[in-house]
């Protein structure tokens, strides 16, 4: 059974988040021009080294292609958000699409299929 998370990760992720939204969205990737890119949670690992950044390109377009740019550009993310964030260390992001939009989406039209 995991232990859940604490102030301090909550909280260091959290900064984490607002960080790589304002990264976005002032478009500071030119492969990703354009593509408007929602972090919806950063989850953070106990001892802060590695982050898990879950996103969803709007309308899931190329969801592909924009993790394979992420990853590449991961170096230069890692430097804008320890920079920002103030930490020890910078942690190692990783990004991953969120899948929970879709599972709402399919959640709200079973429970629509009940009602009727």
């Amino acid at each position: 059974m995991e232990k859940p998370p604490s102030q301090r990760q909550l909280k260091v992720g959290e900064s984490i988040r607002r960080s790589l939204s304002e990264f976005f969205m002032r478009g500071e990737i030119p492969y990703l021009d354009g593509v408007p890119i929602t972090v919806s949670e950063v989850r953070i690992s106990p001892d802060l080294h590695n982050a898990t950044a879950y996103i969803m390109p709007l309308g899931g377009k190329e969801s592909d292609k924009v993790l394979e740019i992420l990853a590449k550009f991961g170096g230069f993310i890692r430097t804008y958000v320890s920079k920002d964030v103030k930490l020890r260390t910078a942690p190692r992001i990783n990004f991953r699409i969120d899948n929970s939009y879709d599972e709402g989406a399919r959640i709200s039209a079973l429970l629509s299929k009940i009602e009727k």
